[in-house]
């Protein structure tokens, strides 16, 4: 390993050229001592990138507790393999986990991983569960955009807040989730919207363009047609999340009713034709309700007649949704 004052010295040598490539060097070796605790070594390494001092200066960092009221810090333990998946999405995620586990390998060929990805699909099948099991599988932080701590009143207030988001999320690897990503990325092109709005969308475009690889940021939209048409080229994978066939709703009750002792006895094929047209999160609701009330009637409940009642129960809410 380099020492720290040659790492430092060559830096402030060439902290001020305009090749994106040693910025993203730079931000990569930060971030990977930042991750192996050396907090001391990434902050005087920030500092030399950022003012050429040699901690003199506060270093580049947006670690103050304002930081809190603009993203939540969670740590996932969904496993990828728990996710029912189409086929070209699962093969697509498993290759974007496997170059960022390898990435040094890819670097020392002049590559880096693909680490901007967009999830589009109707509400409630599974665009955050994939995000957290990527977090999960490169065991890193996951950092959710908190809008209401975003979005200001003032002329160029949520653009500056977006850049502190931006700063604080490329100091060490994580994954930087958007969901409902239209709050933000509205088409320019919508005479309705304000210039404030427009500008924006510039600066979160200049922003996800300067992450370096070792920031995943993934987003969520339920509506496409209310994104930017500049958003879609920004992202190396474009995924479709959508609702689960029923082969793909047996096999989500069959990974459900497994975590479940008491379900074990359920034949996940009886139910599928009832969730027909729901999504994943419309089914873990039935199961959770299923739980529920079986707990509450131990000793004496019936399982295989508690599942027909609340089934019963979701088909009229279902229908009245329809409506």
């Amino acid at each position: 390993m380099a020492r720290s004052d040659l790492l430092i010295s060559l830096i402030k040598t060439g902290k001020d050229t305009s090749n994106p490539r040693f910025r993203h060097t730079v931000e990569a070796i930060i971030a990977e001592e930042r991750a192996k605790k050396h907090t001391v070594l990434a902050d005087q390494l920030a500092a030399a990138f950022a003012n050429g001092v040699n901690g003199q200066v506060q270093p580049m960092t947006s670690s103050s507790s304002s930081i809190t009221d603009l993203v939540y810090e969670t740590s996932s333990d969904r496993a990828f393999d728990s996710l029912i998946l189409p086929i070209t999405v699962a093969k697509e995620c498993r290759a974007l986990i496997e170059e960022h586990r390898r990435a040094d390998l890819l670097r020392s060929f002049g590559l880096a991983p693909r680490h901007r990805v967009l999830l589009v699909g109707p509400p409630g099948n599974g665009k955050t569960s994939l995000a957290e099991s990527l977090a999960n599988e490169l065991m890193v932080p996951m950092l959710s955009i908190r809008y209401e701590g975003i979005i200001g009143s003032y002329l160029g207030e949520t653009a500056t807040r977006l850049r502190k988001v931006f700063d604080h999320a490329r100091q060490r690897p994580c994954v930087l989730f958007f969901d409902e990503f239209e709050t933000l990325g509205k088409e320019r092109g919508d005479e309705h919207e304000t210039g404030e709005i427009k500008r924006v969308v510039s600066a979160l475009l200049l922003q996800i363009d300067s992450l370096p690889p070792h920031v995943v940021v993934v987003t969520a939209t339920n509506h496409r047609e209310l994104l930017d048409r500049a958003v879609w080229r920004r992202f190396q994978l474009r995924l479709e999340l959508p609702r689960p066939t029923q082969e793909q709703v047996t096999a989500f009750l069959d990974h459900l009713f497994a975590q479940l002792e008491f379900a074990r006895g359920l034949r996940s094929s009886s139910f599928s034709r009832s969730f027909r047209g729901a999504s994943y999160s419309d089914i873990e609701d039935f199961v959770r309700d299923l739980a529920r009330r079986y707990v509450l009637a131990i000793p004496s409940g019936n399982v295989q007649k508690i599942a027909q009642e609340r089934l019963a129960v979701w088909k009229s809410r279902a229908c009245f949704e329809s409506r």
